[in-house]
């Protein structure tokens, strides 16, 4: 519907004004609390392994599951709303969430936690698109820090999830899991807020003037869209290695216990989360292009030097990598929405699609090559995998 898309790319060019503050922090506070209930799922991996006397393929099976159901949704959700606003799917697609975690209390088979897995994906897919297109809306033209404060709460429930399932769910079973209801219900009822003020807004911002939007186009956008796939693959293939598997590569080659491995994993999200905040006010300043740049240039040695470091160095070289790569992320997306303008809904689920469909293939592949190869090979052969950042060098410039 064309009439739609003008609206959209009127809304979206309007010029100079202010950020609204209220609406960014209250669409990051509901980002952090949908990551924080998603991020339950891979924090109890090692419960659900002994639970259910699961293999390493299994495990990478959940993380499949319930990946590609997000992102292969993402993108048409995204279509779809840019064309038809649906302002109110954010809290009924939390409310699809709860129908998951709830199944995941009480999941008495390996089968029940898939069909959990798809539930929980189905809400991240109908979240994450209309979410960014209401962080972009609420920026005031300061694209890449809304979307950094935006993806910075996202980050911080990642981060927050894995420790609260240690503190709860591991000492009290999988049954614990019934207590993180209580997020989900907090957060339909701040996306319901969100969505009553995305409504008054529209309306009042399509009064207002249209600039002439910038875009890529021809060859130079297939360029464009080839090296970003790449650059996609590479974060979160990585990144992937580590949420995933990291508790396990700590138990296995350093013998501690799960609560430790988890507190790790905590310090490993909180660094990605400190560096997803940080790329977005940053590309702002420098451009986007640089911010993506710097993020892999600069996490390359210590992603090769981890797998042969101590524990402690281990610690530390995960948490430099995850703070230097994670930078990348919020800058990704608001190039690739500057790049094609008006429609923010349909960039940002494929951009968040793409993320969740890499890392559930690369968390299943991660985990039929542990079960062959071993854990500690499959971490030796990821270090080198940010190399191929430095595809970044072609990327095209765009306004952003």
């Amino acid at each position: 519907m064309q009439g739609s898309a003008q609206k959209a790319l009127k809304i979206e060019n309007t010029q100079k004004q202010k950020m609204v503050v209220s609406i960014i922090c209250a669409i990051a506070s509901a980002h952090f609390l949908n990551d924080l209930i998603q991020a339950i799922l891979p924090a109890i991996y090692p419960l659900l392994k002994e639970n259910f006397s699961l293999s390493f393929t299994q495990v990478g099976l959940i993380t499949l599951v319930y990946q590609i159901t997000a992102s292969l949704l993402q993108p048409w959700i995204g279509l779809y709303t840019d064309k038809n606003p649906k302002p109110y799917l954010l809290p009924i697609g939390m409310v699809i969430t709860l129908i998951g975690i709830g199944l995941l209390a009480i999941a008495p088979s390996f089968v029940v936690v898939l069909i959990s897995a798809i539930f929980i994906g189905i809400g991240s897919s109908a979240f994450h698109p209309e979410a960014s297109r209401v962080a972009r809306l609420a920026s005031g033209g300061r694209f890449g820090t809304a979307q950094s404060a935006f993806q910075v709460g996202g980050n911080s429930g990642s981060a927050i999830g894995p420790l609260l399932a240690a503190i709860i769910i591991v000492p009290n079973g999988q049954i614990a899991t019934a207590w993180f209801i209580g997020f989900v219900i907090l957060a339909i009822f701040i996306l319901f807020k969100v969505s009553q003020w995305t409504v008054q807004y529209t309306q009042k911002m399509l009064t207002r003037a249209v600039a002439t939007p910038y875009k890529l186009q021809g060859n130079i956008f297939i360029r464009a869209l080839a090296i970003m796939s790449l650059l996609m693959f590479a974060k979160f293939t990585y990144i992937a290695s580590l949420s995933n598997y990291y508790t396990f590569y700590l138990i296995d080659k350093f013998h501690i216990s799960l609560q430790h491995a988890q507190l790790y994993l905590f310090a490993f999200l909180a660094a990605s989360a400190v560096g997803t905040f940080a790329g977005g006010p940053i590309g702002d300043k420098v451009g986007r292009k640089a911010v993506i740049w710097i993020s892999f240039l600069g996490m390359i040695p210590f992603a090769i030097l981890l797998p042969y470091a101590n524990l402690f160095w281990t610690v530390i070289f995960a948490m430099v990598a995850g703070l230097i790569l994670s930078s990348a992320f919020s800058a990704m997306v608001v190039y690739a929405q500057e790049a094609v303008p008006g429609r923010v809904g349909m960039v940002a689920g494929v951009m968040f699609g793409f993320m969740f469909g890499i890392s559930g293939i690369a968390a299943a592949g991660i985990g039929m090559f542990a079960d062959q190869y071993g854990i500690e090979w499959v971490f030796k052969v990821c270090s080198f995998i940010p190399l191929l950042g430095l595809a970044t060098f072609f990327l095209p410039k765009t306004n952003a």
